[in-house]
């Protein structure tokens, strides 16, 4: 593997389609989110408490599967979604929602820790920000039916998750995103901006924090 980018944020932001777009664009291969793959999704959304901890599990699995795979690739790759979400986002608000009890959480957290000591972190990872409104409208657009007893209340407590983390992550550069007011699929110059930056990141400037 050459380089690696990681494209992170909350649910229905946008993330497969810019790995895609970025993919195409600097010739990179991409690797995608199993999303319709986890056997526990579609229960996880009618029950999150009886399935939170096997949902969790599953996508860590998943995740530290293709990000070891990543690995040997021949090249560059860009990743929708990163291991560090599963565990810092996803499977933190769930035990923060009572969702996943003490001893599963101790677990898992302990499972993720000693696997991520061994993977190689990414060479940038962008954060692709926006409300929960513009979330709301690009889920029902997409109209999957596991996603469809999403409440506002849920991607809320999400954002505010992911915030808090892209603060605190220093082991890559950031770049960050505004999706409310960019729209990568239809203006080509905001895709533009996007991957210009990645490579000027890419080429070795040292700064931590990027915006667009």
């Amino acid at each position: 593997m050459d380089r690696f980018i990681a494209v992170a944020g909350n649910i229905g932001v946008g993330k497969s389609t810019l790995v895609s777009l970025l993919s195409e664009n600097l010739s990179w291969i991409p690797f995608y989110e199993p999303v319709s793959e986890n056997p526990y999704l579609a229960d996880f959304y009618e029950d999150m408490p009886a399935w939170g901890f096997h949902s969790q599990i599953y996508f860590l699995m998943r995740r530290l599967r293709i990000h070891r795979k990543l690995l040997d690739v021949e090249g560059s790759v860009v990743q929708d979604r990163s291991v560090y979400e599963d565990a810092e986002i996803f499977a933190h608000n769930l035990y923060l929602q009572s969702a996943i009890n003490d001893r599963d959480y101790e677990t898992y957290r302990e499972l993720y820790h000693v696997l991520v000591e061994f993977l190689p972190p990414p060479d940038l990872v962008i954060y692709l920000r926006a409300s929960v409104p513009t979330l709301l409208n690009r889920i029902a657009k997409r109209d999957r039916s596991y996603e469809r007893t999403i409440s506002p209340n849920y991607l809320t407590e999400l954002n505010e998750l992911y915030e808090n983390w892209v603060e605190d992550f220093d082991l890559c550069p950031v770049l960050t995103v505004p999706c409310d007011d960019m729209d990568y699929v239809a203006k080509p110059q905001h895709l533009k901006l996007i991957v210009d930056k990645v490579k000027d990141i890419l080429t070795g400037k040292a700064v931590v924090r990027f915006n667009i």
